[in-house]
């Protein structure tokens, strides 16, 4: 039987320790008792953890051997801000699949009220990712970034970027991305000397309604990448998914 994987609050030497309403859950809800055997992510490696210690918000293990896990591609999301419960659903299931980092943008036609309010939801975030994660027996969660303006966002973002856009229908998100590079009809020319391995990508969403003109333009004159996911308009948080499964399984 599989065994449900935690990830550790705090870890020492061998030891590790669920914490707060994380330790409740495993204590109140799944009935977790002392000698119960879980995978522990430490942040560093997945170990095999045996429950020693019971407590009111707090739960420890004894560490014991490493757990294989193979190695994962990095896939890094900027996921514009829109409606707060459809973006929570992006969130979980984006980290489900196997997002590496999410960085929540600010772009021109997201909401006034929205983008004010993000950076308090940022620990909510987090915590969705993080139980998502567990769900999908992930090493790690993904990181879930502060809100960030576009322009800031968009040049701090590294490997093969792509820009997805419902005006651009000359290239499908699944033609852009192969296991190892970039078809080659759609590396910028000035990348060309230097392809970069697609096991790095980065994807950008817009809110609702879209990127505008000027930002569209942006992207590609820093030379994203743009592609479609088809001729369907999609929601934000279902274009989000249905890149994240694309991207991954070609990068796999």
């Amino acid at each position: 039987m599989t065994r449900r994987r935690w990830i550790a609050d705090e870890v020492s030497g061998n030891r590790a320790a669920l914490v707060g309403s994380h330790a409740d859950h495993l204590a109140r809800v799944l009935r977790g008792r002392i000698g119960q055997e879980f995978d522990i992510s430490t942040g560093e490696n997945v170990r095999r953890g045996r429950i020693t210690n019971i407590a009111e918000g707090r739960i420890e293990f004894d560490l014991g051997e490493i757990i294989p896990t193979s190695a994962t591609p990095t896939l890094t999301l900027l996921l514009s801000i829109f409606k707060f419960d459809r973006m929570e659903w992006a969130i979980e299931k984006c980290s489900e699949l196997g997002a590496a980092r999410i960085v929540p943008v600010i772009a021109q036609r997201t909401e006034v009220h929205l983008a004010a309010a993000a950076p308090k939801r940022v620990e909510r975030w987090q915590h969705l990712a993080r139980q998502a994660s567990e769900q999908a027996r992930r090493a790690q969660p993904p990181e879930i970034s502060p809100p960030a303006r576009l322009k800031d966002a968009m040049t701090a973002s590294g490997g093969v970027r792509i820009v997805l856009a419902e005006s651009e229908h000359g290239l499908m998100l699944k033609d852009a991305i192969v296991k190892d590079m970039i078809v080659k009809d759609a590396i910028p020319r000035a990348a060309l000397q230097s392809p970069v391995p697609a096991s790095e990508i980065t994807l950008a969403f817009g809110p609702e309604g879209g990127w505008t003109q000027t930002e569209f333009n942006l992207f590609l004159q820093a030379g994203w990448i743009a592609a479609s996911l088809g001729s369907t308009i999609l929601r934000a948080e279902t274009a989000a998914i249905a890149a994240t499964a694309v991207a991954l399984a070609a990068m796999s």
